[in-house]
């Protein structure tokens, strides 16, 4: 029986892949692991044959607690569901482009940090109707993720049916530092 080769990826592979896995969210209660940035190799590098070895990513790895964005637990999400949560503001990204979703997601999530709000309804819509889901459904629990977000946004989660079930999230913002 063979052994199985110890890094069949290429370059271009390990680049994709490390694209794939920033996007990936942590199963509840793990915390998400560090994504090192992996470019190619400049032209140069593989003109003298030597080549950029990846470095090694483990779970020891511990991202800065403050800036994770992890799922909401359990008694929240059924708090919000059923009511027992207040939900204190909404926006509606249906139609809007990416760019415009961006930038309306952001400003409204500042503003509502801002004026002391702690749980937000997103709604992104559940897309097209032609199989895939849509554009912003994907988008927007990624940019919720990203360092523009981080600072903002403590986690979120899918809402409840009656909310918009999946063409929705509920939100809860970072209490703002006096």
């Amino acid at each position: 029986m063979k052994r199985p080769v110890a890094n069949p990826l290429s370059d271009e592979d390990r680049v994709l892949w490390n694209l794939v896995a920033r996007t990936a969210m942590p199963l509840k209660g793990r915390l998400a692991v560090e994504i090192p940035d992996m470019s190619l190799p400049d032209s140069k590098a593989g003109e003298t044959g030597t080549s950029r070895e990846a470095p090694s990513v483990t779970a020891a790895t511990k991202p800065k607690s403050q800036t994770v964005v992890q799922r909401l637990d359990e008694p929240t999400l059924d708090k919000l569901a059923k009511g027992r949560l207040p939900i204190e503001g909404r926006v509606d990204l249906h139609g809007l482009r990416q760019d415009e979703a961006y930038s309306l997601l952001h400003s409204f999530l500042l503003r509502a940090q801002a004026g002391g709000v702690r749980y937000v309804l997103v709604i992104t819509g559940k897309g097209s109707s032609s199989g895939g889901d849509g554009v912003l459904r994907r988008s927007v629990p990624a940019w919720l993720s990203t360092p523009a977000f981080r600072t903002v946004v403590s986690s979120h989660d899918h809402a409840a049916r009656h909310h918009g079930g999946g063409g929705a999230l509920y939100v809860r913002l970072r209490k703002t530092k006096p």
